[in-house]
């Protein structure tokens, strides 16, 4: 991965409609499940936050696609192939989408000295702006796991 950040994302990917934050159905939780843990593992990531994320950007749709580009789970533009990976990475791929988003958010947790507020707002392309964050921040707080009673 290059020090250089990568170009700008859309910054109208914002306009998008607001994403529903209900939970995923359970089938789609399974299959995020262990890929996902490993992803996140991976990269250093909590995985609840992953999975906030992932709601925020996609609702847990596999082909979801932006009309910027961004693909997948985690919405993941295609230039990052180019950047990071292998001409044949195919963005819907369960492990590589996740394993791809997951890399991009610690890069920009990397560039960011560990602010995730802002490295949220790389990931999104609306740095600076709250709303993008608090969504996630939101999101995750419904994946916190809670012990038995």
């Amino acid at each position: 991965m290059t020090d250089a950040p990568p170009p700008a994302p859309d910054a109208d990917r914002e306009a998008e409609s607001a994403p529903s934050l209900t939970p995923p159905p359970a089938s789609a939780s399974e299959l995020v499940g262990s890929a996902l843990g490993q992803a996140a593992k991976r990269a250093g990531l909590d995985p609840q936050l992953v999975l906030g994320l992932i709601q925020v950007e996609s609702n847990f749709r596999k082909h979801a696609v932006s009309y910027a580009g961004a693909r997948g789970y985690m919405q993941v533009m295609p230039f990052w192939v180019k950047l990071i990976g292998a001409k044949d990475h195919n963005l819907f791929h369960i492990r590589t989408n996740l394993r791809y988003g997951c890399t991009i958010l610690r890069h920009y947790l990397d560039m960011e000295k560990g602010d995730l507020y802002r490295a949220l707002g790389r990931y999104n392309g609306s740095r600076g702006r709250p709303e993008y964050p608090n969504l996630v921040f939101g999101a995750r707080k419904a994946w916190q796991f809670k012990p038995a009673a």
